[in-house]
């Protein structure tokens, strides 16, 4: 794997760990590719959502995310508008628009989020955190 910035890097699935996601159930994310890869600009990360699992509603002011579902159905709200995805699905994110994850079905989900890199990379939250929600 590449460590200088602007190296060539490749990442296999079981080289990073995937703890749970803050104030969301049943989700985990691991960093893919990033700065600690030599990645200059961008954030590659890959959710898993359990069966169950829930994302609450939240927004980002100044990041927009682009995300490839690649296993699974899940339910994204996007600014109030429920839309389900399924693997092979492209989904754009901008700027301040408000989302949640929902995993209703019996099999885990899985999709990769592209973000840039940043220095102010804020979160706020609109929900509180479900029952069963991993700490804040």
């Amino acid at each position: 794997m590449g460590t200088k910035r602007g190296s060539a890097a490749v990442v296999g699935p079981g080289e990073v760990e995937a703890p749970p996601v803050r104030r969301a159930r049943g989700a985990r994310m691991a960093v893919l590719l990033g700065p600690e890869q030599g990645v200059p600009s961008f954030i590659t990360r890959r959710f898993l959502l359990s069966p169950g699992a829930y994302i609450p509603r939240h927004r980002h002011p100044t990041i927009e995310h682009e995300q490839v579902m690649v296993r699974g159905e899940m339910v994204i709200d996007l600014d109030g508008e429920e839309r389900t995805v399924r693997a092979g699905d492209a989904i754009y994110i901008p700027a301040g628009c408000a989302h949640s994850y929902a995993n209703r079905g019996a099999t885990e989900v899985e999709f990769l989020c592209v973000v840039p890199v940043t220095t102010d990379y804020a979160t706020e939250w609109l929900e509180e955190p479900p029952d069963g929600a991993a700490p804040a």
